[in-house]
């Protein structure tokens, strides 16, 4: 059976165009609002958004994504509460450092709780739940998880500014020769990501402190912990600048920069050095010679905020996302009314393969217009009479392209090899 691919219209191809004109029809928010992905509500209120079924599919298949990368590098993954008491991030500086993006204190029987700006100190409390050997490091916690930032309402925007952040966060517990390598290894995640979602990154960037008080007063700890992040950037070879003022409170970091369609520089991926909090928290490891020692905190994010990294995903691909995150993978249209039962087969062995198929039955106008409304799905399965004879599938690219019918099951195969690879080109 022939593989021949019949180009049809090349100027089409959105598959992974990095070089597409930004323009206003990339604006993430339009386009989550006209594709279905994602919508707010004043009763919700601002930068507090809805995810439709669709959004959510591309929200789950990203999510999964990096569970199974991080499962793979050798994270172990958690679950901590949203909120904890004032005394939690009293400990752990954010209180005295960060309290004005926090949300006030809620009064709960007596106590003072308060909605967390941030994972880290629930993970630094969970690791010294229980002791631990130099065996058991790097010890690597992660968690998909929420947290709370009261920002402004006037820097609120569509998922790139939000109230509600899902943060793809980890926390390594190592020892201090074991830093440089987390580091190098978290790096090394998030170029494969970066190649998995066709994205890039804009620069990358050595964010220490500046001027001020918002910063933890430890000049050796800071002094120590960016030689360490230089080590690891300078052995790299990616290029990078050093920024002032741009230190989380307790240490520098590395940020992973995009740009997004108007040209708006933002962070979505970090890697961070932290002596501070295994500090205040008191964390220890028992060493090889049988004293107490003092973790290091590395805190990585591959992929920052779901909420961002989607909308830098809407941008860059105008809708039209790599398969593996498509909220449709495949729609399925049968010619006539005759090919329905056939099509209908067919919807079900995607199902039972995993694939995220639709049926565009002929109720929906022409084969033509069909076509046309399902653009943005990477896989259209066309059914006439001989293919539904002889179990085929015509295959339709998103790009325009043709496939020479194949045996349905091969068909399918490819497709789920192709997702499964995380892959961004649709066919080999």
């Amino acid at each position: 059976m022939s593989n021949a691919i019949h180009h049809r219209d090349s100027n089409r191809d959105c598959d992974h165009d990095h070089g597409h004109d930004h323009d206003l029809d990339r604006d993430h928010r339009k386009l989550g609002r006209e594709l279905g992905l994602f919508g707010t509500d004043p009763l919700f209120g601002a930068g507090l958004p809805y995810w439709l079924p669709d959004g959510a599919a591309v929200r789950h298949a990203l999510e999964e994504y990096i569970r199974d990368a991080e499962r793979r590098a050798g994270y172990r993954h958690v679950y901590s509460p949203v909120l904890g008491k004032r005394e939690l991030y009293e400990i752990s500086g954010h209180w005295s450092h960060y309290s004005d993006d926090m949300f006030p204190p809620m009064d709960v029987g007596g106590e003072q709780m308060v909605l967390r700006p941030s994972l880290c100190p629930h993970h630094a409390v969970m690791y010294r739940s229980r002791s631990h050997s130099y065996r058991e490091l790097p010890l690597r916690m992660a968690e998909t998880g929420g947290m709370y930032r009261a920002e402004l309402s006037g820097v609120l925007g569509g998922l790139n500014r939000v109230r509600a952040i899902h943060l793809n966060d980890a926390h390594i517990f190592c020892t201090l020769d074991q830093v440089a390598d987390e580091a190098r290894a978290a790096l090394e995640m998030i170029r494969s990501a970066y190649d998995a979602l066709g994205i890039r990154a804009a620069r990358f960037r050595l964010s220490l402190p500046g001027p001020g008080g918002k910063y933890v007063a430890d000049p050796e700890k800071w002094r120590q912990a960016t030689a360490l992040l230089t080590e690891v950037l300078d052995g790299s070879g990616l290029p990078y600048e050093a920024a002032e003022g741009e230190a989380a409170f307790y240490g520098p970091k590395i940020d992973v920069q995009v740009v997004d369609g108007a040209g708006r520089e933002s962070t979505l991926s970090t890697v961070q050095v932290d002596f501070h909090q295994p500090e205040r928290f008191d964390l220890h490891y028992i060493g090889a010679d049988g004293a107490k020692r003092r973790p290091v905190m590395v805190h990585r994010s591959i992929i920052g905020s779901v909420e961002r990294a989607v909308a830098h995903l809407i941008e860059q691909h105008g809708g039209a996302f790599p398969a593996w995150l498509a909220p449709v993978q495949l729609v399925v249209l049968p010619v006539s009314e005759a090919q329905l039962p056939g099509a209908e087969r067919l919807l079900g062995r995607c199902a039972e393969l995993g694939l995220r198929a639709e049926l565009a039955g002929p109720e929906l106008g022409s084969l033509g217009a069909r076509v046309r409304a399902a653009r943005l799905v990477p896989y259209q399965a066309v059914i006439g009479a001989k293919e539904d004879a002889d179990d085929l599938v015509a295959l339709r690219l998103r790009d325009g392209r043709r496939v020479d019918p194949l045996p349905a099951a091969e068909a399918l195969a490819r497709i789920g090899a192709l997702i499964g690879a995380h892959r961004v080109e649709l066919w080999d």
